[in-house]
């Protein structure tokens, strides 16, 4: 698959649920949002059949988020269907990681190879500011990387949405564990959405995140692990992990964009921070076929997202980031 400028599609973030069992304050507001009707969520299967006609195009990448994924009953029946469509090479799960203690081992024998979970601070009084929920909502995130681990699951990414007066001080704290464990420790700038403009001075760019990481010591460029999305990623001497940061602001990376996001209603979003969607739910319903439908959504992705800091009007009219997965 190509889009209109000839850059290569084989990757598809699949948007499951909308719903999430915690409230970050950079993703989702506290009181929650006007939910997806269950009628109108794709099922497991039209899922699996949408996956099945574009990889029949190229489609080779697959990533389940949410919402909070895990939080839709028997997501390891969906990741076995999808791991069973023909030319589906690379099946991965961004999660927080709440119920990773009781899904971790179902979901790598089901055929999900990687796990990026969100972590946004290491101290447990500190989550419940930010996630809006109880500490051992904390304990259980600890509990689910710990969980990760022990199942296989490799590369293991933790996110971490900077922001200045809630969670920077930690950045160096972050940074020191990819000096004792084999985590890639990636730092994502703040994205403005209708919602959360809120936290507009709470910005911090890229560049200042790698200062406070060279703090530590030496810091070179490194390849990273494998993955499909634009973070650039460092590594001390000697260190077994990375740090990495992604760059939606301080650094527009949209010539390099290889992704579409189906959405948990069936939309086939072109662009994270576009308004541009192609329906598919309808034509599968009608018709069984998605492939027109994907055609012309190629056909009109957008060239590049026009975010900008403070203000909603490049957010492709996005409430929450938990609409869409991130």
């Amino acid at each position: 698959m190509k889009d209109q400028f000839g850059r290569r599609i084989d990757y598809l973030r699949i948007s499951v649920t909308d719903k999430c069992n915690l409230r970050c304050t950079y993703c989702m507001p506290v009181e929650g949002l006007e939910w997806v009707p269950r009628e109108e969520l794709l099922s497991y299967e039209e899922i699996t059949e949408i996956v099945r006609q574009m990889a029949g195009l190229g489609l080779s990448r697959i990533r389940l988020t949410g919402g909070e994924p895990l939080v839709r009953t028997d997501l390891p029946e969906l990741v076995r269907l999808l791991a069973a469509v023909p030319g589906i090479e690379d099946l991965a799960l961004s999660t927080n990681a709440v119920l990773l203690p009781r899904f971790a081992t179902p979901l790598r024998a089901a055929g999900v190879r990687r796990v990026n979970i969100s972590l946004d601070t290491l101290r447990r009084d500190r989550f419940e500011a930010i996630a809006h929920r109880p500490a051992r909502f904390f304990d259980a995130t600890l509990e689910g990387i710990e969980a990760a681990e022990d199942a296989g699951f490799t590369p293991i990414k933790i996110n971490t949405v900077v922001m200045r007066g809630i969670n920077d001080d930690e950045i160096a704290d972050f940074a020191a564990i990819t000096r004792e464990r084999p985590w890639h420790v990636r730092f994502i700038e703040l994205m403005p959405v209708g919602r959360n403009l809120h936290l507009t001075d709470a910005f911090v760019p890229a560049e200042e995140m790698l200062e406070r990481v060279r703090c530590l010591g030496d810091l070179r460029p490194v390849e990273g692990p494998p993955g499909n999305g634009p973070a650039r990623y460092f590594r001390h001497a000697g260190a077994p992990g990375t740090v990495g940061v992604i760059t939606p602001l301080s650094h527009n990376y949209c010539d390099r964009c290889n992704r579409m996001r189906l959405t948990a209603e069936g939309q086939l979003r072109t662009c994270l921070f576009g308004e541009h969607e192609v329906d598919l739910k309808g034509p599968l319903r009608e018709t069984g076929s998605v492939l027109e439908a994907v055609e012309r959504a190629l056909a009109e992705k957008p060239e590049r997202h026009y975010l900008q800091l403070g203000s909603s009007r490049g957010s492709g009219g996005l409430a929450a980031l938990s609409e869409v997965g991130g």
